[in-house]
């Protein structure tokens, strides 16, 4: 099923009429937990304002409690928050898994407390959802295209036969696993080679590490291709360190600020934006209105489609 943000802006509209109409829902407001991967990432920084600033213009409707881990690989850390939403008894969980497996178990405990869960960002394991008979919807945007469009853009500066690198996310996460497909697609039809894909693991040391030894190893590499701007930032550090700045074209995924200079002077080819303010609202705009209408987390749609644009030196 898809929404457009129009329909998400009705669907909100339409949850609080729902809560106003029962006196005793106005009283006690439904409380909302979005839980984050990796707050040391930008990306997920404008996540948390963009809800915080959707809860502060609708104080009415709901309370908000945010949270978010260190690290991006700290998946205990996400278990335990989601636990901790359950055992203060919110209303609803919106989540950006870490794992898209892992999470599965402490989802389904809260779904089985009656919290309704919602997925962002990067997508829960149909398998695993499958294996719990559970149904996550997920808001969020198709990664694969997302990445293909970053990936036609570059091959257009590259030429058939030419080698490039691609810097991959955590390797166990469905949007990871996405991007490196998209920019894969892009490549194959463009007959130009992927002579590996690594994983940087979302961070900008790791990406600079593992762009550093794809730039040894394969001294003809043309462009390195990184699952995220936080790694492209690290993989620009290893092309600078390198000496090859204009020689080797950089390209990332979330149009985070810190790489709007690297955009304008050339040092990055283009990026991927997904509206990371937006992915948040969307997610808590349906829980709120599955709340108000009394919707069981079984009976909700299974996806919600939002937005993914190419951003280039160019680009508004």
């Amino acid at each position: 099923m898809s929404f457009t943000r129009r329909s998400l802006h009705i669907a909100a509209a339409l949850a609080v009429t729902g809560l106003l109409a029962t006196p005793a829902m106005a009283q006690d407001k439904p409380k909302v937990a979005l839980v984050m991967k990796s707050l040391a990432n930008e990306f997920f920084r404008t996540m948390e304002d963009g809800a915080k600033a959707h809860q502060k213009a609708h104080a009415g409707e709901y309370t908000l409690v945010t949270n978010g881990i260190k690290n991006e690989t700290d998946t205990a850390a996400q278990i335990k928050m989601v636990e901790q939403a359950v055992a203060q008894k919110v209303s609803a969980i919106v989540i950006a898994p870490a794992d898209s497996k892992a999470l599965v178990p402490a989802i389904k405990a809260a779904v089985d407390k009656g919290i309704l869960v919602v997925n962002i960002d990067n997508r829960l394991d149909t398998d695993a959802l499958k294996e719990k008979s559970l149904n996550v919807p997920f808001v969020g945007p198709d990664n694969r295209m997302g990445a293909k469009l970053v990936g036609d853009f570059l091959a257009k500066s590259l030429k058939a036969g030419d080698k490039v690198g691609i810097v991959e996310g955590v390797s166990t996460t469905f949007n990871a696993q996405q991007r490196t497909l998209g920019f894969q697609d892009a490549m194959k039809a463009a007959n130009i080679t992927v002579v590996g894909v690594q994983s940087g693991q979302w961070e900008i040391e790791k990406g600079n590490t593992v762009a550093a030894g794809m730039l040894r190893e394969h001294p003809d590499l043309t462009a390195l291709l990184a699952g995220n701007d936080s790694m492209a930032l690290g993989v620009v550090a290893a092309v600078k360190a390198a000496g090859k700045t204009g020689k080797v074209q950089v390209v990332g995924y979330d149009n985070i600020t810190a790489i709007k200079p690297m955009l304008a002077d050339g040092r990055m080819l283009a990026t991927a934006d997904q509206f990371a303010a937006k992915q948040a609202v969307f997610g808590i705009e349906l829980a709120l209105k599955a709340l108000a209408a009394k919707t069981p987390q079984a009976q909700l749609p299974a996806e919600a489609k939002t937005d993914v644009v190419l951003v280039t030196k160019g680009s508004k």
